[in-house]
C-alpha cells in the first residue's frame, strides 16, 4: 500500500503548475528581439514558448529550438538545434545563438522579455501582435 501512495504522489507532482516561463508565456505569444547586448537590432529574431519546457523561434536565417526546464527566474537551455539554411545574417545569427545559450534568468513584465547572464549581457524582447 505504501509504494501506491508514494507512486500517486510521484504522478501528481508531474502535473503540478508550469514554473518556468512557458507557464507565464502563451503558447501563441511571439517576441521580437530589439536589443542584442545592448545594441539595437533590425532585423527579425523571433523567440517563442509553445509548450512546456521549450523555447522555439526564427533566427535571421533558420529556426531553432530548445528545451528549457529552470523554473522562474532562472533560465536554462538545453543544447540549441536550428535548421541548415545560409543568409547573408548568418554572422549575426551565430552572435545571437551564441548569445542565448548564455542566458541564466528571464524577466518579463508586460509586453518586454529580458534574459540576462551572468556576465551582465541582455536579450531584449517585446511582444509583438501575430
Amino acid at each position: 500500500m505504501r509504494w501506491i501512495l508514494l507512486f500517486a504522489n510521484l504522478s501528481l507532482a508531474s502535473c503540478g503548475p508550469d514554473e518556468t516561463i512557458s507557464g507565464q508565456v502563451a503558447p501563441e505569444e511571439v517576441f521580437v528581439l530589439e536589443r542584442l547586448a545592448g545594441t539595437p537590432v533590425t532585423t527579425r529574431i523571433t523567440i517563442t514558448f509553445p509548450e512546456k519546457g521549450q523555447v522555439a523561434g526564427q533566427a535571421p536565417c533558420n529556426r531553432y529550438f530548445a528545451a528549457q526546464k529552470a523554473p522562474l527566474p532562472w533560465f536554462e537551455l538545453g543544447p540549441i538545434g536550428a535548421t541548415k539554411r545560409a543568409c547573408p545574417e548568418l554572422k549575426l545569427e551565430a552572435r545571437y545563438l551564441r548569445l542565448l545559450a548564455t542566458m541564466s534568468l528571464i524577466e518579463r513584465a508586460g509586453d518586454v522579455l529580458i534574459l540576462n547572464n551572468d556576465a551582465d549581457q541582455m536579450l531584449e524582447f517585446r511582444r509583438t501582435p501575430e
